[in-house]
């Protein structure tokens, strides 16, 4: 008998484009969690990583386990942790989802954002988006 031969875990690279300034960092989760995106901090098995924003921004997952996942950036311009928001509903700073998910009147659903990772390396692009 042959044992079953595990899925190699495979890497995810994003090119984040269009920061609007090389302020504060950009936070960056990818989870395979539909209940919970994009807030995938609440996700133990998530991938997340923080990088200093600047002209050009590359974020790099290893170990990324085969499976359908979902990407939400926050370009936190102040770098305090979180997203700030105008009037208690409006982003103040920038975001983006894998897919180029649209926002309509709230963040994207998993299924517009979804992706899937296989073995080897994905290279995705992700926009940032301001309200103001």
């Amino acid at each position: 008998m042959l044992a079953a031969t595990p899925a190699l875990a495979g890497e995810v690279v994003i090119t984040v484009t269009d920061l609007r300034s090389t302020k504060g960092v950009v936070r960056a989760c990818m989870t395979t969690r539909e209940d919970i995106f994009p807030k995938c901090i609440k996700d133990p098995g998530s991938h997340r990583t923080t990088v200093p924003a600047g002209e050009n921004v590359v974020i790099r997952f290893a170990g990324v386990k085969p499976g359908d996942y979902a990407i939400a950036l926050l370009h936190d311009e102040n770098d305090n942790g979180k997203a700030d928001r105008a009037l208690g509903m409006m982003p103040k700073e920038g975001y983006g989802f894998s897919r180029d998910a649209p926002v309509k009147m709230a963040p994207p659903k998993f299924r517009d954002a979804v992706f899937s990772q296989g073995e080897g390396t994905s290279r995705l692009t992700i926009r940032m988006r301001y309200f103001l």
